[in-house]
Formats: structure tokens, C-alpha cells, sequence
């Protein structure tokens, strides 16, 4: 018997296809078995769905009460999630306390972080989760952080440059990403040297370069006179890949102080899901100002929007 799925089945099934967290994905796969037509030729169909349900709801349980017991289990926040880590006393808690004002413990000694702490970095009107990470060495890893730096959207690592040794540092904090994998994802990467102001920096940060070929991008700053502090802003931001739209109603103003985030290259129907999954369904098209060839163009339901279009959706 043949199924006869409707517009509205597969409207829940393309939610499905696009969603990226557990609660999204349970989310469609109820709207899907709410939709579906309760006839024989659909009964294979529908427990599929309700097994995966099953399974989906288990991992969110499991997952709520791991977040309750590991620390390294922090939610993603704002328009990204960049774990800042590297060796001790690399500057890593006064780098993320002066862009975000969280509550860190900054000391001069070795491994005065001992649990991640998370904080808001301001950037023009979005706002970025940095996660200042315990200190890894050759001998110790705490348990626990290969799992943030995985599901992290962006990695820094930050080297002391005034130290002789930052090159070994930094190969270290190299070789533990590879050693987990994780440099096997499409991971956006950055070196940060700080503490620039102190004499024999810019030599180490030359003698750095030299000696590690792969080097990833780096950027030098010093959290103690600021230095180069804004240019790191702009290049965390630009290394997570998304982009801000605004939405306005017709007839009104965008609002510009609050916009939608969404990965570069998501369409006027990836924005309609975000406000509400019913959107996708209803949506008929859209009017763009920004990346459009003229200002209030309108355009398809798979139109790719570009940073700070203005959309208004016609549904």
C-alpha cells in the first residue's frame, strides 16, 4: 500500500535533515509522527520514527544528567563556543577575563585554573562564549577536555612568547589536538602569543615560526597593554564562519541591535526554521536589503543570505 506522504510530512522530515542539536531533532521527528497518514502502508514508517524517538529522548536524558556532573559539559551560548587553552601560566585566564569580565583565577603560579570557565565576549552586537580551559603539559591532561575542544566551534591556543620554551609549548598543545583528533575536524584554529610588551617576545615568536612548519595562523598580543586586542576580536569572530541577519516585519525597521545567527551559507528557508519550524512550510519567499542587487529585492525560499542582510519574510 503506498504511503501518500503530505507536504507537511516532508516539510517535518527536511526539519529533521537540518537539525543539529538532540531537542531540535526530537522536535521534527514529533512533528513528522503527528503529520504522517495513520494508514497500513505507513506502519513501517511510523515505528522507524518512533524508535529513533526512543533513542533521541534516551541520549537527551543521559545527556542532562552528565551535564549535571561534568563540568567540562558547558552549553554553547551567543554566536560561538571558543576554548582558549595551552600551557600554565600562558596568560589563558587573563586573556578570557579581560574580554569577557567572567570570574576567572588569574595567578602566577602553574595550573590556577583547574575547571573550565565560561564568559560572554562582546563583538560589535552579537555576543561569543569563550571557555578558559585547565593547562595541559607533556605530563597531564585533565579529564575531561578533549571532549569541550571537540564540540568547541573554534580553538585558541595561547603561548607565552616571553618564555624561551613557547615553541615546545606549542607543540605540545599541537600534538594533543592530533593525538585526540581533533585537528582531523574542520575546526577553526588560532595561535595567540601574548605578553608582546616583554622584552625577547618578537625573537621567540621569529625562532616559533622556524622551528613549527604547519604553524597555524597566529595573531601576537599582550592582555597587559591591550595590545592587538581588537584585531583578536574581528579574527575569532570572522573564524566562526556565520553570519547576522536581521529580520523586519513589513512596512517596519529592522532591529538592529539583536540579530539571528546562522552558519555562512544558510538560506531565507534555513532563517524561516530558526524563528519557527512551522515557517519552512508557510514560507512563499523573501525581501532582502543588503546582498541583493537592489535594496527590498525579492527573492526564493533558497536564496543565500550574506552578513547583515535585512529579510523580510513573506509567509
Amino acid at each position: 500500500m503506498p504511503a501518500n506522504l503530505t507536504p507537511q510530512y516532508y516539510a517535518a522530515e527536511e526539519m529533521y535533515r537540518k537539525a543539529t542539536t538532540v531537542e531540535d531533532k526530537i522536535s521534527a521527528l514529533e512533528e513528522m509522527l503527528a503529520v504522517i497518514p495513520k494508514h497500513k502502508g505507513t506502519e513501517k514508517l511510523q515505528a522507524e520514527i518512533k524508535s529513533k524517538l526512543a533513542k533521541l529522548r534516551r541520549e537527551g536524558e543521559k545527556r542532562k544528567s552528565i551535564s549535571r556532573t561534568d563540568p567540562f559539559n558547558i552549553p554553547k551560548e551567543g554566536a560561538g563556543q571558543v576554548a582558549v587553552f595551552g600551557h600554565p601560566n600562558s596568560g589563558k585566564s587573563s586573556l578570557v577575563g579581560s574580554l569577557t569580565r567572567a570570574k576567572v583565577q588569574v595567578g602566577d603560579y602553574p595550573f590556577s585554573t583547574t575547571s573550565p570557565v565560561a564568559g560572554m565576549m562582546p563583538y560589535e552586537n552579537v555576543l561569543i562564549q569563550m571557555v578558559d580551559l585547565p593547562p595541559i603539559t607533556s605530563e597531564s591532561e585533565p579529564p575531561g577536555i578533549a571532549g569541550l575542544l571537540r564540540r568547541a566551534d573554534e580553538i585558541l591556543i595561547v603561548v607565552d612568547a616571553s618564555d624561551g620554551d613557547c615553541p615546545l609549548h606549542l607543540q605540545i598543545a599541537m600534538e594533543y589536538l592530533a593525538s585526540k583528533r581533533i585537528l582531523a575536524q574542520p575546526k577553526p584554529l588560532l595561535v595567540v602569543a601574548n605578553k608582546m610588551d616583554v622584552m625577547g617576545s618578537k625573537e621567540n615568536v621569529r625562532v616559533m615560526r622556524e622551528l613549527i612548519p604547519d604553524m597555524p595562523e597566529m595573531i601576537t598580543i599582550s592582555v597587559r597593554t591591550g595590545e592587538n586586542l581588537e584585531n583578536l576580536k574581528v579574527r575569532v569572530f570572522q573564524l566562526l564562519n556565520v553570519i547576522r541577519v536581521y529580520t523586519r516585519a513589513r512596512g517596519k525597521e529592522a532591529d538592529r541591535t539583536a540579530p539571528m545567527v546562522l552558519p555562512k551559507g544558510s538560506t531565507v528557508v534555513d532563517l524561516a526554521y530558526l524563528i519557527h519550524r512551522d515557517f519552512p512550510e508557510r514560507l512563499k519567499g523573501a525581501r532582502i536589503w543588503g546582498s541583493a542587487r537592489f535594496e527590498g529585492q525579492s527573492v526564493p525560499r533558497d536564496y543565500v543570505l550574506a552578513d547583515e542582510d535585512v529579510v523580510e519574510l513573506n509567509v
